[in-house]
C-alpha cells in the first residue's frame, strides 16, 4: 500500500464516517477522497475505477450543494423520504445501467467479471446521489454494495481493499442507525 492509497483510504473512511453523523463536512472530505483514489486507481491503470472516481467527485460536490439547501438549526442535515415511485425507479435505471455497461465491458475489456464491476459501479452511483438527496435508503444500497464489493476485492486477492470495504459495510449499518434514530426523533421513520 502506497502512502497515497492509504491516505485515500482515511479520506474515504473518515468521509463515510462523517456522513453516518449528517456533518456537512463529509462532502469536501470525501471529494478529496475521491481525487486521491482517482490517482492511485490511475496509477494502476484501473481506468474505469478512475471514471467511478470522477463521477464520484461531481457527485460529491452535487451533495455538498443538496445538504446545504436542508440544515437544521442545530446544524445537522435534514433526512428525506423516498417514494415508492423513486425507489423502483432508481433501482431499475442501476440495474439497465449496469447491465448496458457490463456489456460494453466484456466486448471491450479483458475484465473477468464485467457485469458485477459494472453492476456494483451503477449501484455506487444510486448509492451517492441518494446520499446527496439524504435518503435513508441510501445506506441499505452501499451495505449491499459494499458487501458485494469486499467478496469482489477477496476474490482478485486483493486484500487490503477488500479489508477497506468491509469497514465500510460496518461504517453504513451504523450510518443507518444512526440516520434512522435521527429520523425517528423528528418524526419520521420511513427505510
Amino acid at each position: 500500500m502506497s502512502p497515497l492509497e492509504i491516505a485515500a483510504a482515511v479520506a474515504s473512511a473518515l468521509g463515510v464516517w462523517l456522513t453516518g453523523r449528517r456533518i456537512m463536512l463529509c462532502w469536501p472530505i470525501m471529494l478529496i477522497a475521491s481525487v486521491l483514489y482517482g490517482v492511485v486507481f490511475w496509477q494502476a491503470r484501473l481506468y474505469a475505477d478512475t471514471a467511478l472516481q470522477a463521477v464520484f467527485a461531481t457527485l460529491s460536490l452535487y451533495g455538498w450543494w443538496r445538504w446545504l439547501r436542508g440544515v437544521e438549526e442545530k446544524g445537522a442535515v435534514t433526512i428525506m423520504p423516498l417514494s415508492n415511485t423513486a425507489l423502483c425507479y432508481g433501482l431499475a435505471a442501476s440495474a439497465a445501467g449496469g447491465m448496458a455497461l457490463g456489456l460494453l465491458l466484456r466486448a471491450t475489456t479483458d475484465d473477468p467479471m464485467p457485469l458485477l464491476d459494472a453492476l456494483l459501479s451503477a449501484y455506487s452511483i444510486l448509492g451517492q446521489i441518494w446520499m446527496a438527496r439524504r435518503y435513508l435508503a441510501n445506506w441499505w444500497v452501499w451495505i449491499v454494495v459494499d458487501t458485494l464489493y469486499t467478496g469482489l476485492f477477496l476474490v482478485r486477492e486483493l486484500y487490503l481493499t477488500a479489508v477497506l470495504y468491509a469497514a465500510f459495510v460496518v461504517l453504513a449499518a451504523a450510518g443507518l442507525r444512526q440516520w434512522r434514530r435521527a429520523g425517528t426523533m423528528a418524526g419520521y421513520r420511513r427505510d
